[in-house]
This record gives C-alpha cells, sequence and structure tokens, in this order.
C-alpha cells in the first residue's frame, strides 16, 4: 500500500493518486488549514511543503507526493510558535486571514534559503502569493520579523 507522511504521520493512500493533494489533505485526512483559493495555482492559499518544496496543493497530484513528505499549516509547528506564525501575530497581518496558511508556508522556505531576505527577496518569494486585502507590506514587515526572531532564538 502506498503511503504519503503528513505532518510527521504516515497516510494510506487508498483513493485516485490523480486527485489534487488538497483535497486528499482536507477531504481524507481532515486537515483544512490548507486553503482551496483558484484551483489553477494561481493564489498560493493551498500552499504545503512536499520534501521540503513549496507547492501548489490544488494542482499537485496524490501520486506526486506518494512515498515523500509533505507538510501543512498545521504540521510547521507543534505549538504554533513557529517565529512566522509568532511575527504573524505580533504585526496583526491578517484580515480576513483566509490566505495566511499559504503565505506563511511560502514565506517559511523563504526563510529557510534566505535567513535575512532583503524587501526584493521577499517580494520575489511572495508574489505568487494574493491577498485580496492587500496585507502586503504587514505580510513584508512580518516576514522581516520573524526572520529577526530566528536570527534571536540562536
Amino acid at each position: 500500500m502506498d503511503t504519503i507522511q503528513i505532518n510527521k504521520k504516515k497516510y494510506k493512500v487508498d483513493t485516485d493518486k490523480e486527485m489534487p493533494l488538497l483535497w486528499f489533505l482536507r477531504d481524507v485526512v481532515g486537515l483544512t488549514g490548507t486553503k482551496y483559493g483558484c484551483g489553477v495555482a494561481q493564489c498560493g492559499a493551498c500552499v504545503v511543503h512536499l520534501d521540503g518544496e513549496a507547492v501548489r496543493s490544488c494542482v499537485t497530484k496524490v501520486k506526486r507526493a506518494i512515498g515523500k513528505e509533505v507538510i501543512t499549516i498545521e504540521g510547521l509547528s507543534e505549538h504554533g510558535d513557529h517565529p512566522l506564525q509568532l511575527a504573524w501575530k505580533d504585526v496583526d497581518v491578517p484580515q480576513c486571514g483566509y490566505c495566511h496558511a499559504g503565505q506563511i508556508m511560502s514565506a517559511a522556505v523563504l526563510l529557510r534559503e534566505r535567513p535575512n531576505p532583503t524587501d526584493q527577496d521577499i517580494d520575489d518569494a511572495m508574489t505568487g502569493n494574493i491577498c485580496r486585502c492587500g496585507t502586503y507590506s504587514r505580510i513584508r514587515t512580518a516576514i522581516h520579523h520573524a526572520a529577526d526572531i530566528q536570527r534571536n532564538k540562536g
């Protein structure tokens, strides 16, 4: 039986392997933090990590995740204390909050790859994540703040 490791727990795949990973996460596994936005990989609300890479789960097929590790917003930190989650609260980023799981997951890859990002690094990394409420300046501020939190932890 094929399995996918999601947030450090293995799940059997006994569904259609052509199913988008988003629906496997939400409807089969019950992890609803990853949101459906557009369904065509344009908005970023559905971003998860697949073996450390930020992917759009709405267009990523289950078969691509078999035997791999998926991290969702629920698995980013055990107690909701990832530097980005803390920074999002400190800066009061969300308005409606719908896009923010995807925003945070994209930003987590950015901070792993660039622990001290410039504004341009942030803009480049986050360009595919849409916020209908327009909280982009607060998102950028929160990412800088999260970078500071990470640096001060170590």
